[in-house]
């Protein structure tokens, strides 16, 4: 997530990005139904979701890049705390803990994050336009998680899934995308695939 440039260290961003892409296809995948079970998908939650977003925000904040260093650690931490819960729920961590659990509170934490998203989103408007989409489609994701969790409405609950589960897949490809755009530009030193620009310049004063 890529804002300001430092040779001493290289540049993370396509790391961090695929990470995401990686565990957000095969999350999506479990969403739309395509796959059952989470099981499977918390392997990719910790090495992917949450250790390659955490290796690469590190980076990130080396580099002086604090948007870029906090999006990829509280995603990546996100993703350990997602992998948490699947196991509380599935009996993993002893019955006590599965039996005790309130799935209502994963959705205000559902609503935390997209608080987060929803500033983190304005931010993006100064980095690239395809990574401006992804915090925009992170941000119905969470609209959509909250409201699956936390509404009575089942007509609305599984309105709210599937919101969720196209957001999710469409994070995936676009994340895909802008890591292998970043790779690209590094390997061979121009753009191969456009990413687009600011969506406004932010003013500056003297």
């Amino acid at each position: 997530m890529q804002q300001q440039h430092n040779t001493s260290h290289p540049d993370p961003t396509a790391l961090g990005l695929f990470g995401l892409a990686m565990v957000t296809l095969v999350a999506s995948s479990q969403k739309l139904g395509l796959t059952q079970g989470t099981s499977m998908v918390l392997p990719w939650a910790i090495f992917l979701g949450a250790m390659a977003q955490l290796v690469a925000g590190v980076y990130d904040f080396k580099k002086g890049n604090a948007f870029g260093g906090t999006a990829f650690i509280a995603y990546g931490f996100f993703w350990l705390a997602v992998g948490m819960s699947w196991l509380i729920s599935m009996g993993a961590l002893g019955d006590a803990l599965k039996t005790a659990a309130d799935s209502r509170q994963l959705g205000v934490a559902f609503i935390g994050y997209l608080i987060f998203t929803l500033y983190m989103t304005i931010g993006a408007t100064q980095t690239n336009t395809v990574l401006f989409a992804i915090f925009a489609l992170i941000d119905l994701l969470f609209i959509g998680l909250s409201i699956s969790v936390l509404s009575t409405n089942e007509a609305l609950k599984e309105a709210a899934h599937q919101l969720a589960a196209y957001a999710e897949l469409f994070i995936s490809l676009a994340s895909f995308y802008l890591s292998a755009a970043y790779i690209f530009k590094a390997q061979f030193g121009k753009t191969i695939l456009p990413i687009g620009g600011k969506l406004f310049a932010s003013k500056t004063t003297a």
